[in-house]
């Protein structure tokens, strides 16, 4: 058991796909199949249960996935002490969504790679919703996300911008919005909302609070798939305004008004507390705190 072989189970850890996993580390499926399974033959249990289609970590495999996680830290570590000089190195994790990635993440990380070029960035994207249980499960170092309405206690968050919540529809369809004595007939308009997430929970509160039941036409992963369904005349929606910006449909959207003025959707970098022990991400911390954008 090596540090490689450990670092190749924390990939497949956070991917649960072995060809994703063999991509990403340079390495054949066949190879990483065979690393696996020594692996697992020197811990003597089963770290993984999978078939053609899913991969899943067992109760073994999340226990090891602490010692191996452990391990790496602490391998890191003392590669960095006995670095002779006080040059950053090594790989440093982050998780963020797609706009994250177009419009926060440029600016910090070309700032950072210019001063600590020999660090090597890792970057996953995907849902937003996502992004507070990849730090708290430790797959990345840090994420962008947003902040939400309680944060854990051993999580620290800069806020990096401000965006609004904006209920948006389709510039095409405007017939898809039912009107009742002037204002939105929610109970009618067909709506698309995120399936987990901040703004989902705020709009089901605003709904609460109003006992009304909204008329769902459908429930999607991420902001991105709200507003291509909401240019495709499907529904209304309610979006960041920084998405919607970033977005290649924004000309063919509509911006609503007298609709109701959710709390803004504030978004920046969170990690551990305990991470910014760690010289690469303290160095990110503090260059991303000089950086501020009000959407």
């Amino acid at each position: 058991m090596d540090i490689r072989t450990l670092q190749l189970f924390r990939q497949l850890c956070v991917s649960l796909h072995f060809a994703r996993t063999s991509r990403a580390c340079n390495i054949t499926p066949s190879a990483l199949t065979r690393v696996i399974q020594r692996l697992e033959a020197e811990v003597g249990e089963q770290l993984f249960i999978r078939d053609n289609r899913s991969v899943e970590l067992t109760f073994a495999g999340v226990a090891f996935k602490k010692y191996a996680e452990d391990v790496i830290l602490r391998w890191e570590k003392l590669q960095r002490e006995l670095t002779e000089d006080d040059v950053l190195s090594g790989e440093l994790s982050l998780y963020c969504s797609v706009t994250a990635a177009y419009s926060i993440l440029p600016d910090i990380i070309t700032k950072y790679r210019a001063v600590h070029p020999k660090v090597q960035i890792k970057l996953e994207t995907g849902d937003p919703a996502r992004a507070l249980s990849r730090i708290v499960n430790r797959d990345v170092d840090a994420v962008i996300a947003a902040l939400p309405e309680k944060m854990p206690k051993h999580l620290i968050f800069l806020k990096m911008a401000v965006s609004p919540l904006v209920f948006i529809s389709s510039r095409r369809f405007p017939g898809i919005i039912v009107y009742k004595n002037g204002i939105i007939d929610w109970e009618k308009t067909p709506m698309i909302i995120a399936d987990v997430g901040l703004s989902r929970e705020r709009m089901d509160f605003w709904f609460a609070q109003n006992r009304l039941v909204p008329n769902i036409y459908s429930r999607v992963t991420g902001h991105e798939a709200i507003i291509a369904l909401v240019n495709l005349g499907c529904g209304m929606g309610l979006v960041p305004r920084l998405v919607l910006e970033k977005s290649p449909f924004s000309e063919e959207i509509v911006i609503l008004d007298s609709v109701p003025e959710l709390p803004a959707y504030e978004i920046g970098l969170c990690t551990i507390q305990n991470n910014l022990t760690n010289p690469k991400i303290q160095a990110l911390w503090t260059l991303a705190g000089q950086i501020r954008k009000i959407v």
